[in-house]
């Protein structure tokens, strides 16, 4: 897993946006802007606003001030600042007013863009007729809606005002929505009566109805008709997105906000419990995506960013916030990436010149069994840039993402952080070479390390990956839960923030990570996470995906069971699952090979294709399986079942 499988040419280097940043600041080499960016934040964070010609109403006094210790940091005193102003309304009123900001797919083949000229008079329409209907600063408004632009158009709407976006995942259910519009108060939902789904229609607005019955805070519910020609059963509270917006004026001045004005809360789904709520501003997620999207992504104005998401998870907010700070078109689509046919995200990136593709490890290996061919079919040689977040990578499916779809030639922006963080740690940049399944270096302005169990830095093998120091992104706290927040990233070392993925840096400095350090399994007193044997598995020419648990044993503390998706056309047997084992056993070592394998059709996972291996687990114990409010498939779930008698 130390292979280069990239080297950039003199073109990516000298094109790259963090090119022109070093360069100003006579820094030939990126792993010396890094250090520079971690031994003084301040100065970068200043160089990097300059630099991308982020706006501030009002001048800031001073970049940070911590007084109250690296939890609770207070960035850019004394600016006035608006999120919305910096990705629509600077653009619109600019050169790239006539360029596209979003260009939008259904998932049966309608098709928009809108300029960002277009998109400023959508957003500054939904802001007034929010204010007309009472939203104030402050106030939360959940957003419950598919990858249309009309979701993008109200998050940004909300920001104008200074009202408070609450994302909501668009394959929620009913109970996950309202515990969500519940901790928040939302005062208004905007919804839609539906979306496209593998060639159904998927009803939200009733979804929404039973949600705000349980959610005494809500006023009013507006619905964008995505299927104006369809029954739609409206209350007295509700009022449609024409209704609300249309006849509005096209001019709204943006609120001059303090940087530490809520722009967001974003939450996560907890194991148990209620969902955490992460709080994000305006002044430091605007910056930190902004940097991020324009230093590690290279996004630049006239290029098209495609992340596969959805705007209810946090890669949403980040590809359009990143996305149009740096003046590229963001393209949504609405649909399944492999519907009609297995082939459907090549065709969406071929058709609309995608330039910068991110997916999730688990998407390239639910994609890899139809074949090269299915890829071939597509013109993908406007691709410059892959990303990709949400999970370890395993070296197949990593080469085959770098070869097959980016011939060789794209390098792989493997990012990590989370909801809390509010974009990466970690990242890779396209000025260095690539390593298979790594994440470079710490991203820009982030102090990482890697502790052993005492706190020390560590290097060459595995322990908790950490920060040091504060950054501009870093949530404000869960909503209303201030302890909750503490107790969960700040309580285990004084003054460092403890994230909760196991990590390591190799000889060369480059950084891996190796699953989360709560999935940690303990075999024989030693103590291994389960992508290691996810890894292994997928080695052998049967697996195309694994999901690792473990299990309680008598004699050895725990025991790993695989559960393994086998390529079409494998057939399941005694045989196969005694090979699978040895190809563990061999790669990791006799002390682990698996105690069982089983063979499943398909794996739990979220819509943004991370694996709930705690739902496998309980489903082997017959425990409580938590929330299991971002789970896509729970058919799943009967799978593993079914495999277990």
């Amino acid at each position: 897993m130390t292979d280069f499988v990239w080297e950039p040419t003199r073109e990516y280097v000298e094109r790259a946006n963090v090119t022109r940043l070093m360069r100003k600041h006579g820094i030939e080499d990126y792993h010396e802007l890094v250090r520079r960016s971690q031994d003084d934040p301040e100065w970068f964070w200043a160089e990097a606003i300059a630099d991308l010609g982020l706006e501030f109403f009002e001048p800031y006094d001073k970049i940070v001030d911590d007084a109250e210790g690296p939890q609770w940091p207070r960035w850019f005193v004394g600016a006035k600042v608006n999120l919305t102003y910096n990705c629509v309304d600077r653009h619109a009123a600019g050169a790239l007013a006539n360029s596209p900001a979003i260009v939008w797919e259904g998932e049966e083949g309608a098709t928009r863009t809108l300029t960002f000229s277009a998109l400023g008079a959508e957003v500054d329409r939904a802001a007034n007729g929010l204010v007309a209907l009472g939203v104030r600063e402050g106030d939360p408004v959940g957003v419950y809606m598919p990858m249309i632009p009309e979701a993008a158009i109200a998050a940004y709407a909300c920001a104008k005002i200074g009202a408070i976006y609450l994302p909501i995942f668009s394959g929620f259910g009913a109970p996950a929505m309202s515990t969500r519009l519940n901790d928040a108060g939302a005062k208004v939902l905007i919804t839609a009566d539906g979306f496209w789904r593998r060639g159904t229609k998927v009803a939200m607005k009733t979804v929404a109805d039973e949600a705000v019955a349980a959610s005494p805070t809500i006023d009013k519910v507006i619905v964008f008709r995505r299927f104006p020609e369809d029954d739609c059963a409206m209350t007295e509270r509700d009022l449609t997105w024409d209704e609300v917006f249309a006849d509005r004026s096209d001019r709204c001045a943006p609120a001059k906000l303090d940087p530490e004005a809520p722009y967001m809360i974003a939450y996560t789904s907890g194991t148990t419990g209620k969902p955490k709520g992460s709080v994000h501003v305006h002044g430091g997620f605007l910056v930190k995506i902004a940097q991020e999207v324009a230093y590690q992504l290279d996004a630049r104005p006239g290029e098209v960013l495609y992340w596969v998401t959805d705007m209810g998870w946090i890669m949403g907010p980040l590809e359009i916030v990143g996305g149009h700070a740096n003046g590229s078109a963001v393209l949504m689509y609405e649909g399944a990436p492999n519907h009609p046919a297995p082939d459907r995200l090549w065709d969406i990136c071929a058709r609309h010149g995608v330039t910068i593709l991110g997916v999730s490890p688990t998407l390239i290996r639910a994609l890899m069994p139809a074949g090269e061919r299915m890829v071939r079919k597509h013109d993908l040689s406007k691709l410059r840039i892959l990303g990709s977040t949400g999970e370890p990578w395993n070296p197949e499916p990593y080469r085959w993402f770098s070869d097959v779809i980016g011939g060789g030639r794209c390098p792989i922006m493997n990012l990590s952080g989370g909801t809390e963080v509010g974009a990466c740690f970690l990242g890779q940049a396209p000025v260095i070479p690539t390593k298979s399944c790594s994440l470079g270096t710490p991203s820009l302005g982030m102090a990482m390390e890697v502790f052993d169990n005492e706190g020390i830095p560590v290097r060459g093998e595995v322990g908790e990956l950490v920060c040091t120091k504060p950054w501009p992104s870093q949530t404000r706290g869960f909503w209303g839960s201030r302890e909750r927040y503490i107790d969960t990233y700040w309580s285990r070392w004084p003054e460092v923030w403890v994230h909760g993925d196991w990590a390591s840096i190799d000889v060369d400095g480059y950084w891996f990570l190796h699953g989360r350090s709560d999935d940690t399994l303990n075999i024989a007193g030693k103590r291994i996470g389960p992508a290691e044997f996810e890894s292994a598995a997928v080695e052998h020419p049967a697996v195309t995906e694994c999901a690792a648990v473990g299990v309680p044993d008598e004699v050895k503390g725990t025991v790993v069971w695989c559960f393994c998706i086998l390529r079409p056309g494998t057939v399941g047997s005694k045989e196969l699952e005694a090979e699978v084992k040895k190809a563990i056993a061999d790669d990791l070592g006799k002390a682990f090979a698996p105690k069982e394998v089983r063979f499943v059709e398909e794996l739990p996972k979220t819509r943004s294709a991370k694996i709930l291996r705690r739902a496998i687990r309980a489903q082997v114990l017959g425990e409580d399986q938590g929330d299991l409010s971002s789970l896509e498939n729970p058919s799943a779930l009967e799978a593993i079942q079914k495999s277990l008698s």
